[in-house]
């Protein structure tokens, strides 16, 4: 079977993983506008290509961080890898290595920090937190991936509470028992805000703009912010001296009838005026979508569903097949358009449909 396209990826994976878990996915909240409006928003973005400009080299490099990256795609934090591949985590670490771009390891790992190091020793590594009512717990995971040589830190902002996510209360979904979580020893425990079997219920709904603080106070680790939509909320993260922003909305899975993250994008960017490295999550699909996206002020993107129908597939190798399917993408994407290197793409690039 020949596999052309990240949809193919996406077909695969709708036929080999048992129906709870392929729902659990791709399911979004409520009635899943937002979770649609994040794909189909870039059909409504057209490109303005140049030509006659010496495309015999392109140079898809750029950095995060200070962090060198082979092209502006990386990882973003996904929870249970090991449901869609048996070595999980540690499988999708080495597809980030081999491609020379970042991971962003979630709280809801499983498998453990150490594996994960360990079978990408050379990778780039951030984490993505989700602060704990038990803030000894939170400490603790810092200061361990911390110490591993994990770069930043990616919180999650959008989850005082889970959104109301309709297939998996009908599935009642959690996880198998041969899943569990490798970083984070909390008992997992039905809420009133879900029925589904989710360690969601220890994320600390009261946290806010002050903690930030705290958290910096315990690491050297740069701060991103994960979930902003707002111009108003990124005013708050200069403010309070965050070194980066991911526009995101969870794919969907939070709060249904948010903008589409590439549509929130330009609103951020305007806000932060270049004081902070933006970056973008959702409805990323294909190389043309990633190019979209950087003209809109985006330093990278972070994939988010295709990475699992990758690992679905073949694991390290199905990531690979995706990552380098989308790299080869927009490599083409910037030679069609007349971009010889990230710095050429620019807003002027694109135009939004008036339909």
């Amino acid at each position: 079977m020949a596999f052309v396209s990240l949809a193919d990826f996406e077909a695969y994976a709708k036929e080999n993983l048992p129906k709870f878990t392929w729902e659990f996915i791709e399911g979004g909240a409520d009635e899943c506008i937002t979770r649609d409006e994040n794909i189909s928003a870039y059909k409504k973005i057209h490109l303005r290509p140049r030509f006659l400009r010496d495309m015999s080299v392109v140079d898809t490099r750029t950095t995060i961080q200070g962090s060198e990256i082979s092209f502006p795609v990386c990882i973003g934090p996904t929870g249970f890898h090991c449901l869609c591949w048996p070595d999980g985590e540690q499988s999708t670490a080495k597809a980030a290595q081999a491609m020379n771009i970042c991971y962003v390891t979630s709280t809801f790992s499983t498998c453990s920090f150490e594996d994960i190091v360990a079978g990408a020793p050379n990778g780039l590594r951030w984490f993505q937190l989700y602060i704990q009512r038990d803030k000894q717990i939170t400490k603790q995971m810092i200061q361990k991936v911390e110490s591993l040589g994990y770069k930043a830190l990616v919180i999650t902002v959008d989850t005082p509470t889970l959104g109301n996510r309709l297939h998996d209360h009908r599935n009642r979904f959690s996880l198998p028992v041969s899943v569990s979580l490798k970083n984070l020893h909390v008992a997992i425990e039905a809420t009133e805000n879900t029925e589904s079997l989710l360690p969601v219920s220890n994320i600390d709904p009261s946290t806010c703009w002050k903690d930030l603080a705290w958290i910096r106070s315990i690491t050297q680790m740069p701060i991103i912010l994960k979930g902003i939509l707002t111009r108003e909320d990124a005013e708050l993260a200069i403010i309070h001296n965050v070194q980066g922003i991911l526009v995101s909305n969870h794919g969907g899975r939070q709060l249904d009838t948010v903008p589409a993250t590439i549509n929130a994008l330009t609103e951020v960017v305007n806000a932060v005026q270049g004081r902070m490295e933006v970056y973008l999550d959702g409805g990323i699909r294909t190389g043309t979508d990633v190019l979209k996206a950087l003209a809109l002020g985006a330093r990278c993107i972070f994939l988010g569903r295709p990475v699992l129908w990758g690992l679905t597939y073949k694991g390290e190798e199905g990531v690979l097949q995706v990552l380098n399917l989308l790299k080869k993408e927009f490599s083409r994407s910037m030679s069609l358009t007349g971009c010889r290197s990230i710095s050429e793409i620019k807003q002027d690039l694109v135009q939004f449909s008036r339909l």
